[in-house]
């Protein structure tokens, strides 16, 4: 494995993990507040969407190389 496959590897992981840490504080939050449904779903839209954009990011540099 190489150095860059490496770092690759500990930035997804790393990420990952960091994001799932960031949905289960949501997630506590969420549960109890008293935040209408409309924005509990609109707080998960938008949480759920950041990672589609990183891994379009990826998937838009793989092509482009």
């Amino acid at each position: 494995m190489s150095i860059e496959q490496f770092e690759t590897l500990g930035l997804f992981l790393g990420i990952g993990a960091l994001y799932l840490f960031i949905v289960m504080a949501i997630w506590d939050v969420l549960k109890k507040s008293n935040a209408p449904r409309f924005g509990k779903v609109f707080v998960w839209l938008v949480l759920f969407l950041s990672p589609a954009v990183f891994v379009a990011k990826v998937i838009f540099e793989y092509f482009v190389e």
